[in-house]
């Protein structure tokens, strides 16, 4: 896939997820490429794994020209960023 096509991509599954859940995640854009599969995406979600980027199959530099996409196109559609904390089950007090 190279960049052209990785902004087609990612821009569609935004503006899908937007339309369907009101926002858009980057778990969910990378589980629309293909990149991120459903098991791994929880086992980061849980804390079995230290970041995101250990359960993706694609490269670093790829990752990061999704994610700069991701903001090319939050930014066009006026969408608003917003903080999600993830408490890893074991660390429960």
């Amino acid at each position: 896939m190279n960049d052209r096509e990785i902004a087609a991509k990612v821009h569609s599954s935004m503006y899908r997820q937007y339309q369907k859940r009101g926002c858009a995640t980057v778990d969910a854009v990378l589980m629309d490429l293909g990149i991120l599969k459903k098991e791994q995406s929880e086992v980061w979600r849980y804390g079995r794994a230290p970041y995101l980027e250990r359960v993706c199959t694609i490269n670093l530099c790829k990752l990061s020209t999704i994610l700069r996409e991701m903001r090319v196109y939050a930014g066009k559609a006026n969408l608003k960023p917003s903080f999600s904390f993830f408490q890893a089950a074991d660390s429960q007090e």
